[in-house]
């Protein structure tokens, strides 16, 4: 009930709040930290950001200097969302009535301190701890806030990395429900971070673990509740079709109304959730301190003090204004002058390239596999190209041939010779085994020959010789540049293959893609990691008329996400997956999924 009283008693501010809030992020806040962030690449040199630059950028020390000023006002603007959220929940706990200008000015009288060094750590709580765990209390300024996929498919694959990941969000999960009220105490009590932390730890010394369940059973029951209601609404919608058909005014109308409830229901559920998530701590920080008795300790709405609270928010309202004015200029000069280009993209088709083959049924990167990729429709076949000792081009991923072949030796330490004699096939099953690791001209005259485009990953070790300009000339002998492309994680690579020939296809391998990548002019076209693809980095790359192929995507989830953003090109070890999702991507969501089976049921 308690509950109940926290949500309704202001929910007209809540709700107007959020609103404001989220309008806010979105119109201002949120370009004004990205273009802070741009700023600082600027005037650290750095135009992009790759993997390849990334952690030099990182070491810069002009970039920890901005970053970290970065980092406090971005801590400051997710506190207030959090904070004015707990001072009208608590205003509702106490049965007063508050509006959005009273509650943001308390709020921002509570925040101000958060600029002392001691307390730091608030930061890391906000920005890195809460995100990082996903258990629905973060600002949603911050919600979005995720590691890489890259990042973790490979902590997934290895053991240690695995168990490490594991322990590290242990301790995370222990740290924030040990500090979890410590906004409550920092907010509301006015003390520092540090006692803030203190006082929380003792208040949920006993009840970490039930708090842990009660915030995420609530959340779950909340989340059912919201999916049961659509699912109904849309069982309505199709049961109504059945009853009335399609040209039935009143039927339409019905739909109409229903739809609207459906999305006005999203609406307020992504205004509250935040707010919702505060109500379930804030209650169970009241209750704790209830049980061991110590002081609940409300805000102080005073009558005397609206007329300066007034004066405050007139002067908050004038700055609003004027960062509207602002980011209204900035956004109409960026577009004036191409920075900001709003030019719809040419519609493009999808193609699916088989990663090292088709690597899920077969060995990778062998003939057995690119022949399957064949077979199961790929466009493209992806595969990695190194240098043995007696300078042959070998299709191979790993630089050691331990993992597929049991040798523990590296690519440059042998000859093609002694590569010929080694079984590249047992390692993924002993049906395969007697499967060869195949030179990079056999590979090419089969694509020529069936009609398959290849993607010729160049994976330099320092130990070549004529590299780059050996694969060029090999393209050149078989004719195939127009069906080939050569990439690379390097990029000094592409720059060494189009000194070679510009006419080769180069596209870069990226795992990071930030700032303006456009300046890369060795790279045709850019292969990016799928986590850090948007939809403003595909329009800015399909306006400059360049393609955009998407690393590894696996999962049907991942491949309609790619397909919406409208990637040009799907780097898959599935590529039925794939195909059968790119045909049936116009049709086929979640909703639509959920409409058949009613349909079924109702026939």
């Amino acid at each position: 009930m308690k509950l109940k009283k926290m949500l309704t008693y202001n929910i007209k501010t809540l709700v107007k709040f959020e609103v404001i809030y989220k309008f806010l992020s979105a119109l201002i806040f949120m370009p004004l930290f990205l273009g802070g962030f741009r700023l600082i690449t600027k005037i650290s040199g750095y135009s992009y950001l790759t993997f390849e630059n990334f952690f030099s950028f990182l070491t810069n020390p002009l970039v920890i200097i901005f970053l970290l000023i970065l980092l406090v006002l971005l801590t400051f603007y997710t506190v207030i969302d959090i904070g004015t959220i707990i001072v009208i929940l608590d205003s509702s706990y106490n049965e007063k009535r508050i509006g959005v200008r009273n509650s943001v000015i308390i709020a921002l009288s509570k925040i101000k301190k958060i600029f002392k060094l001691k307390n730091i750590l608030l930061s890391f709580l906000v920005i890195f701890l809460i995100p990082f765990l996903h258990i629905g209390v973060s600002s949603s300024f911050i919600g979005t806030i995720k590691i890489p996929e890259f990042i973790l498919d490979h902590i997934f694959k290895d053991k240690f990395l695995l168990s490490l990941y594991i322990g590290v969000v242990a301790l995370l999960i222990y740290l924030l429900f040990r500090w979890l009220y410590g906004i409550h105490y920092f907010i509301l009590e006015d003390c520092d971070f540090k006692e803030a932390r203190k006082r929380s730890i003792n208040l949920s010394k006993k009840n970490k673990i039930k708090d842990f369940l009660v915030i995420l059973g609530v959340q779950f029951i909340i989340a059912l509740i919201y999916v049961v209601f659509i699912l109904l609404g849309i069982a309505l919608i199709v049961l109504l079709y059945k009853l009335w058909g399609k040209v039935n005014i009143l039927g339409n109308l019905a739909i109409t109304i229903i739809w609207l409830l459906i999305a006005v229901s999203f609406v307020v559920m992504t205004l509250l959730s935040t707010p919702i998530s505060y109500a379930i701590i804030s209650g169970l920080f009241y209750k704790h301190k209830e049980k061991i008795g110590e002081k609940i300790v409300h805000v102080n709405i005073k009558e005397q003090e609206k007329n300066t609270i007034n004066k405050k928010f007139k002067t908050l309202k004038y700055i609003v204004i004027i960062l509207l004015i602002g980011s209204g200029t900035v956004l109409t000069y960026e577009v004036i002058n191409g920075k900001n280009d709003l030019k719809i993209e040419y519609v493009r088709l999808m193609d699916v390239t088989a990663h090292r083959g088709a690597s899920v049924k077969y060995p990778e990167n062998t003939m057995r596999a690119f022949r399957g990729a064949k077979e199961m429709g790929a466009d493209f076949i992806e595969l990695d190209v190194q240098q043995t000792k007696d300078k042959k081009l070998i299709v191979l991923h790993d630089t050691n041939l331990k993992r597929t072949t049991g040798v523990n030796k590296n690519t440059w330490d042998v000859t093609y010779e002694e590569i010929e004699k080694l079984d590249a096939g047992s390692f993924l099953d002993k049906k395969f085994k007697g499967e060869k690791i195949p030179l990079l001209e056999e590979v090419i005259k089969y694509a020529k020959n069936n009609n398959i485009k290849l993607n010729i990953e160049l994976k330099p070790t320092g130990k070549e010789t004529d590299f780059e300009s050996s694969v060029v000339e090999l393209i050149k002998k078989y004719d195939f540049l127009d069906s080939s492309v050569v990439t690379s994680q390097v990029y000094e690579v592409l720059e060494n293959v189009k000194k070679c020939d510009k006419n080769v296809k180069t596209v870069y391998v990226m795992s990071l893609a930030y700032g303006d990548i456009l300046k890369l002019d060795a790279a045709d076209n850019f292969s990016i990691e799928a986590s850090s693809i948007n939809k403003l980095l595909v329009k800015k790359l399909h306006n400059a008329g360049k393609e955009i192929y998407a690393w590894t995507v696996n999962t049907k989830e991942s491949i309609s996400k790619m397909i919406e953003l409208n990637v040009d090109n799907i780097i898959t070890d599935d590529i039925i997956l794939a195909r059968d999702t790119i045909y049936t991507s116009k049709t086929s969501d979640v909703i639509q999924e959920y409409i058949k089976l009613v349909n079924n049921l109702f026939k």
